[in-house]
């Protein structure tokens, strides 16, 4: 399980390609960090208790696109098919500006599902088409190595996309920022074809089964999920994921909805909350991810996660409010979403994607989106609207944290035995 290499090392060879591969993630994270605080106003704007509507309508889109996806990754090679979804997206960004700037055309409301939708489709399918991508060209030992340094450049990103927002949006306005998301993606359009060139010549792997259509059907990605020992597992991870983020994400929306009065005060605080969120990202990345995952393998980074999310989670049911240097006030809920959020892309995302470089390529493209898409936004509509009962039935904030905290023991538990089982049949030394 260990290596002689040390932790993160990039090898001479490999560096052009990296270095590449940082900024694809970089510019797909980046263009997404821009919009999300839009996002996250309009729903503050509604309330929580309509999450549910958003998130079954998102739900609704995914469960079209997926079977979509995996016809598309059947017939057309992925020289083809990874530049196809990001210029998909950039032609939606530019669609949406009229819509943000022009009176009229749509009701808050309707615009606000709308883009809501939109904005989560758009997370679901450019982040898992990019590690589906990332698994494509690396091998197992490069994973280990490379994953967390790649990783970087989509928490550098995550950071300079709501730093970007938070000093912008007072200036130009919401409608712009669409356009600067677009431009950040076009960018990453042409990171997608130099890497295609380069792993055709220098890749590990580079044969032509690794470049040609995957083959098979539309519905593979669902039936992968229930009929694969391994997609089952990490269908089941993503669930309690999910069911942790939703309770952070509903609980902070709550409060920023009772907190602030106005769209450019909530775009704010949500950018505050995002920018902390993936300061603590870049540290862990820089520090115990790369010497985990290397050393150790993935169990030991999930581990990890789920021990921290479960203690700022035990702070929730303890406090509303917690004191920080400089008479910084700072509410629990907010707390806990940087640090469960902010461990999760920065340990717990490297390892579980470095395991899908263990599994055969239709598993990578099909089954894994549909895990992070399908999958996931089944768990959103189902946790949120179990939250509005629970919420009916007399639960309060304590109460979800508890739940939340449940959900975390149990992922990492299942996360440490998938990851140990899986490196343990396929062991990768560098």
């Amino acid at each position: 399980m260990t290596s002689p290499h040390p932790a993160g090392r990039v090898h001479p060879r490999e560096l052009p390609a990296t270095a590449v591969s940082f900024a694809y993630f970089f510019c797909v994270l980046a263009a997404y960090y821009v919009m999300r605080p839009v996002r996250e106003q309009l729903a503050a704007a509604v309330g929580s208790t309509q999450l549910p509507w958003f998130f079954a309508a998102t739900f609704v889109a995914t469960l079209v696109l997926t079977p979509v996806f995996a016809w598309a990754a059947a017939r057309f090679p992925r020289r083809v098919l990874v530049p196809v979804v990001n210029v998909f997206f950039i032609a939606c960004l530019i669609g949406f500006v009229p819509l943000f700037g022009t009176q009229g055309l749509l009701s808050p409301r309707a615009l606000g599902i709308l883009f809501f939708v939109w904005v989560s489709v758009f997370n679901l399918f450019v982040v898992s088409v990019f590690w589906s991508f990332m698994s494509d060209i690396w091998n197992e030992r490069q994973a280990r190595r490379l994953f967390p340094v790649i990783a970087l450049g989509g928490t550098a990103g995550a950071i300079v996309g709501p730093a970007l927002t938070r000093t912008l949006v007072g200036v130009i306005g919401v409608a712009p920022l669409l356009v600067v998301s677009a431009a950040l993606l076009g960018v990453a359009v042409l990171c997608v074809a130099w890497l295609g060139r380069w792993s055709r010549v220098h890749g590990e792997r580079r044969s032509a089964a690794d470049e040609a259509a995957i083959g098979g059907g539309m519905f593979d990605g669902l039936r992968q999920v229930f009929a694969h020992p391994f997609m089952r597992s990490m269908a089941l991870l993503m669930l309690l994921g999910d069911a942790i983020g939703t309770v952070n994400y509903v609980l902070v929306t709550d409060y920023s909805g009772a907190t602030f009065h106005d769209a450019v005060s909530r775009t704010r605080f949500a950018a505050d909350v995002d920018l902390a969120t993936n300061v603590l990202t870049v540290l862990a990345q820089l520090t115990v991810t790369r010497w985990m995952l290397v050393r150790h393998g993935a169990a030991w980074p999930i581990a990890a996660w789920a021990m921290a999310t479960v203690a700022a989670l035990g702070l929730v049911m303890l406090t509303p409010e917690v004191a920080l240097p400089m008479g910084v006030t700072l509410p629990t809920v907010a707390l806990a979403l940087v640090i469960s959020r902010g461990l999760s892309y920065g340990m717990q995302g490297p390892a579980r994607e470095s395991l899908f470089t263990f599994v055969p390529r239709s598993l990578r493209y099909k089954g894994k989106n549909a895990v992070d898409t399908a999958v996931w936004r089944f768990g959103d509509v189902a946790v949120s609207s179990a939250m509005n009962l629970l919420r009916a039935a007399g639960t309060t904030i304590p109460g979800f944290a508890a739940l939340g905290a449940v959900a975390a023991a149990a992922s990492g538990t299942i996360g440490w035995r998938l990851a140990r089982r899986v490196e343990g049949q396929a062991p990768a030394r560098d």
